[in-house]
């Protein structure tokens, strides 16, 4: 706490000016330029790594960036997703996993969460990444599979937002778009899902061209050498939101 607390008068006394108008300004309300949906893991640290100031994003965090279907009982997540499409205006949600998901371990060995019973129960939310896992990815072993699930878990919590009927419908009209991340802790490198190719590439600066080099793969590609399980088996309401959506521009 020592740390935490220094920090704090650190932060307090290092404020410029315009530091200073800009937080008087945020005082009297907020406006967002994206809601980011990430893991609780004290790794990920959103704002360092899009170098973002105080009011640019709206984040929501748990344990995995799980998103429990609409419906589910006191489903706070579904809170804070309306509030900001509705409320707030967001225009842009991002899901984002990571490398060396301790979450995506517990769905992988359901043995480590014996002693985690709120835990255990929580990730029944993400039981279709784990069937996805089993049925589709039987070779794969370690650090690769631990990756690709984390993948795989993006997708199916992006499908599970899309349950919402304000995300679905704004969707549908062109006024809301769904991004699928993955952050790379050991590199720093964040890969984007492309709903074209159903890989996840690594992302580009804005305004550069598009490359055809291995450092552009996804880690999904280079772990299973085939499109992601979700993206090519899964169909529904999701799938068809996807294909009627505008491409944003």
């Amino acid at each position: 706490m020592e740390k935490l607390v220094a920090g704090i008068h650190r932060f307090r006394s290092k404020i410029t000016h315009h530091q200073a108008q800009e937080l008087r300004k945020l005082a009297k309300g907020q406006k967002p330029l994206a809601m980011m949906i990430t893991c609780a893991d004290s790794r990920i640290i959103p704002n360092l790594i899009m170098q973002t100031d105080p009011g640019d994003l709206f984040i929501l965090r748990n344990v995995g960036n799980i998103i429990p279907p609409y419906g589910t009982a006191n489903n706070g997540e579904a809170a804070a997703i309306e509030f900001a499409v509705t409320g707030l205006g967001v225009r842009d949600i991002i899901v984002c996993g990571h490398t060396h998901c301790g979450a995506m371990k517990g769905l992988l060995k359901p043995e480590l969460l014996n002693d985690l019973p709120t835990t255990r129960e929580w990730l029944k939310h993400a039981t279709a990444t784990q069937a996805i896992m089993k049925e589709n990815y039987p070779r794969m072993k370690g650090e690769r599979l631990l990756t690709a699930t984390a993948e795989e878990n993006v997708l199916v919590q992006l499908q599970q937002l899309e349950t919402m009927p304000v995300v679905a419908a704004r969707c549908m009209r062109g006024n809301l778009f769904l991004h699928g991340w993955m952050y790379a802790i050991e590199t720093g490198e964040v890969f984007e899902y492309d709903w074209e190719t159903g890989q996840f590439t690594l992302m580009k600066a804005p305004g550069r061209p598009d490359t055809a080099d291995g450092n552009s793969a996804s880690s999904a590609k280079q772990a299973s050498g085939k499109k992601s399980a979700a993206a090519r088996t899964q169909r529904g309401s999701s799938n068809r939101l996807r294909a009627s959506r505008p491409k944003r521009k």
